[in-house]
């Protein structure tokens, strides 16, 4: 079943993306309904407030949050996490981590979103 799962989450929420204008808490619940996992946006080592947006994020970190990109970060379930991870931080500078959907233990980088979904484990 791994291998069917798999490729299925090559098709699966192919068009998730982030724009700058959202709020952290609309980008955080999109990626649960989309992904079934939990998506936490940190500002320096807190978690960012979940009503600013993530182009207001810049004027409230001391890292620069670049919101200005014009590149649209689109997530996909075959991703694996710690590539998505990556992801947010090189097109916005956001740190953020993937947890599983109790949002309560950090998901393996190595494993893809769609198998952390499923509770699966290397």
């Amino acid at each position: 079943m791994g291998l069917l799962n798999n490729i299925k989450d090559h098709f699966v929420n192919a068009e998730f993306t982030v724009a700058p204008q959202k709020k952290v808490k609309t980008v955080c619940k999109e990626f649960k309904e989309a992904f079934g996992c939990t998506l936490c946006i940190y500002k320096g080592t807190q978690l960012a407030d979940p009503d600013l947006t993530l182009a207001a994020l810049n004027k409230k970190t001391t890292k620069e949050v670049n919101t200005k990109s014009g590149d649209e970060l689109k997530i996909k379930a075959s991703m694996k996490v710690g590539d998505a991870e990556k992801l947010f931080d090189t097109t916005y500078g956001l740190t953020v981590q993937i947890k599983d959907p109790a949002g309560k233990v950090c998901v393996d980088n190595k494993l893809t979103i769609g198998q952390a979904a499923r509770g699966e484990v290397k």
